[in-house]
C-alpha cells in the first residue's frame, strides 16, 4: 500500500514538472506588443549629464543624458548615449551615477542603434541571488519537501503570469476564472507537498470551503461598499493603455480571495496535519472527539492568523497613515475613505473566511480519518 501511494506520489511530481515546463514555454499572447526592432540589454553607466535636470523642492524634472556601454545582447561592447526621463514623481524616478548597471531598451536598424531608453536600475542579477538562497536555504532545511515546496511557488507564479493575468487582460469574468485558478494552486500546491493522502484531501476540502465563502462574502459587501476597482494601483494606467473594457470592480473583489487563499491553505493544512497526527497516535478515538480536538487547534491558530492578515494587508499603507496622522484627519474621514474601505474589506473577509476554514478542516477531517463515530 504504502509503495503504490510512493509511486503515485512520484507520478504526481512528474505531473505538476510537465505543468511548469508547459507554462514557462507557452505564450501569453502579448509577446507581439513589443517592438520588433528592440532589444532589452544591460548596460554600465559610463559618464551623466544633468544640465537637462530642473529641481523644485524633491521633484526633478527633464531628462539625464549618459554614456553607457553595452553588456550583453548583440550590441554587446558598443558604447552608446542614452536618456533617462524624469516624470517628478519620486516612486518612479531614479538618478543614475557612474558605475551604475541599468537595464535599457535599445532601438535598432540593421545593425545601427538609433536610440537609447534607460528604463532603471538592473537588479536581475541582485533578485537571482535571492531566489537562488532562498531556495537553497527551504532546501537545506525541508529536504525533499522544501524541493517539493519549491516546485509548488514555481508552479503558483507561472499560474498567476501564464494564466491569471493574460485571462484577466483577455476580458474573461475576473472572479470565476480567480476562484478556478484558487482551486487549482491550493490542490496542486498541497498535494505536492503532502502527498496523495487523506490528510491531503481534507486540507484542500476545508481550504477551498473557505475560499468559496470568502468568494460569496467579496461579491456581497463588494457591491455594497460600492468601493470601485480603480482603487488598485496601476488601474487607471491599464484602463488608459487600451482596456478600459475591463472590470476592475471584479478584478478587486477577484483579489479579495486570491490573496486570502494562501492564509486559508496554511489555517487548513494545520488543522487536517494535527488531526491526522491526532488519529494516528490513537486510533481508537471517535468521530467527534476528533473533531472537537480538531476545533481546539483551530481557536489556538486563528488568534495569529487573523493578525498575520491585518499585518500582511496593512503594511503597504504605512506611509499612507502617516499622512493622515500628520494632517490631523478625523478617523472617521480615514475610515470612509474608499481606499481605506477597500483594505478593511480586503482583512475582514479574508478574516472570515479563515474562521470558517478552521471548523470546515475540523469536521472534513473528522470524518475522513476515523471509523467510529462516538
Amino acid at each position: 500500500m504504502k509503495s503504490k501511494l510512493l509511486t503515485q506520489d512520484s507520478l504526481f511530481i512528474i505531473i505538476i514538472l510537465a505543468a511548469i515546463i508547459i507554462l514557462m514555454f507557452i505564450p501569453t499572447g502579448f509577446e507581439g506588443i513589443v517592438h520588433k526592432n528592440s532589444e532589452r540589454a544591460e548596460a554600465e553607466i559610463l559618464e551623466v549629464d544633468n544640465k537637462y535636470i530642473r529641481e523644485v523642492g524633491l521633484i526633478r524634472h527633464g531628462q539625464q543624458h549618459c554614456r553607457l556601454r553595452v553588456l550583453n545582447g548583440r550590441f554587446k561592447g558598443m558604447e552608446t548615449d542614452g536618456v533617462n526621463h524624469l516624470m517628478g514623481k519620486l516612486e518612479m524616478d531614479k538618478i543614475f551615477a557612474p558605475g551604475d548597471r541599468a537595464l535599457v531598451v535599445i532601438d535598432y536598424n540593421d545593425n545601427n542603434i538609433i536610440f537609447t531608453n534607460i528604463v532603471d536600475h538592473y537588479r536581475i542579477n541582485l533578485e537571482l541571488i535571492l531566489f537562488i538562497a532562498f531556495a537553497l536555504l527551504l532546501i537545506f532545511f525541508a529536504g525533499w519537501t522544501g524541493v517539493k515546496a519549491l516546485l509548488s511557488f514555481i508552479l503558483t507564479v507561472l499560474m498567476i503570469w501564464k494564466v491569471l493575468i493574460p485571462f484577466f487582460l483577455k476580458g474573461y469574468n475576473p472572479i470565476i476564472l480567480s476562484m478556478l485558478v484558487v482551486i487549482a494552486m491550493t490542490a496542486s500546491t498541497i498535494l505536492l507537498v503532502s502527498g496523495l493522502s487523506r490528510k491531503s484531501y481534507a486540507a484542500i476540502l476545508g481550504s477551498i470551503s473557505g475560499s468559496l465563502v470568502t468568494c460569496i462574502l467579496a461579491i456581497i459587501f463588494g457591491k455594497s461598499f460600492k468601493v470601485h476597482g480603480a482603487v488598485l494601483h496601476f488601474s487607471e494606467s491599464l484602463l488608459y493603455s487600451g482596456y478600459a473594457h475591463l472590470n476592475l470592480t471584479d478584478i478587486f473583489i477577484a483579489g479579495i480571495f486570491i490573496a486570502s487563499s494562501g492564509a486559508l491553505m496554511d489555517l487548513a493544512m494545520d488543522i487536517a496535519a494535527a488531526v491526522h497526527e491526532i488519529v494516528e497516535k490513537k486510533p481508537d478515538i471517535s468521530r467527534m472527539d476528533a473533531i472537537k480536538s480538531g476545533f481546539s487547534i483551530g481557536r489556538a491558530v486563528l488568534g495569529t492568523m487573523t493578525t498575520t492578515l491585518l499585518l500582511a494587508y496593512s503594511g503597504g499603507y504605512v506611509a499612507l497613515l502617516m499622512v493622515f496622522m500628520a494632517q490631523g484627519t478625523p478617523i472617521i474621514n480615514i475610515l470612509n475613505l474608499k481606499y481605506v474601505a477597500g483594505e478593511i474589506l480586503h482583512t475582514i473577509v479574508g478574516s472570515f473566511g479563515l474562521i470558517l476554514v478552521a471548523p470546515f478542516t475540523a469536521i472534513l477531517s473528522g470524518f475522513l480519518f476515523t471509523r467510529r463515530a462516538i
